[in-house]
């Protein structure tokens, strides 16, 4: 079941999901939307290897935007800080991002419950085109939990992508093997 804008903001006033900063008019029937942060990152390598760490080069949207270019993959990030500890978040991209030609992840559209973080964003285009900083990207949309939880993500030992940050996080599978 999905939550609607006044069980979401329910659980914000219970503090089950928090959003920082929350913007009420970002709030729909369904759904909160998210916004593009200042920071991208690309992989320094053009080939990538699972198996390694592969280092990014972290950059600045300026206030003039940036051109992404297909056949690039961007890591960006949502400026809103989100947890939730009885639902499970997922984040798809807003329609005019996708009328645009660009995805905002690839594989990776749902968080878990316990996750504490902003979200890194896996971000291609199929056509050149200029994006803004603070601009929407994403919405997040809130599905209830049916049992106890008695392994949250921000409490895992091994979880990769804890660390509070306000910048995109590569890509941690070398930590797996």
């Amino acid at each position: 079941m999905i939550l609607t804008d006044k069980k979401i903001m329910e659980a914000i006033e219970k503090g089950q999901i928090v959003i920082e900063p929350f913007r009420a008019e970002c709030l729909g029937t369904n759904s909160y939307d998210v916004h593009l942060g200042k920071y991208l990152a690309v992989y320094r390598d053009r080939v990538l290897d699972a198996k390694k760490h592969n280092p990014i080069d972290l950059f600045e949207i300026g206030p003039e935007g940036f051109v992404l270019e297909p056949g690039t993959l961007y890591l960006g990030v949502t400026e809103e800080y989100t947890e939730t500890h009885h639902t499970v978040p997922f984040l798809e991209g807003k329609s005019s991002i996708g009328r645009l030609g660009i995805d905002i992840h690839a594989t990776a559209g749902k968080g878990d419950v316990g996750f504490s973080n902003t979200w890194t964003l896996e971000i291609s285009c199929v056509q050149p085109v200029r994006v803004y900083a603070g601009m929407p990207v994403g919405q997040l949309i809130y599905f209830l939990i049916e049992g106890d939880i008695e392994n949250y993500y921000h409490k895992k030992q091994n979880a990769k992508y804890n660390q509070r940050t306000d910048k995109p996080v590569e890509s941690m599978m070398w930590k797996n093997f």
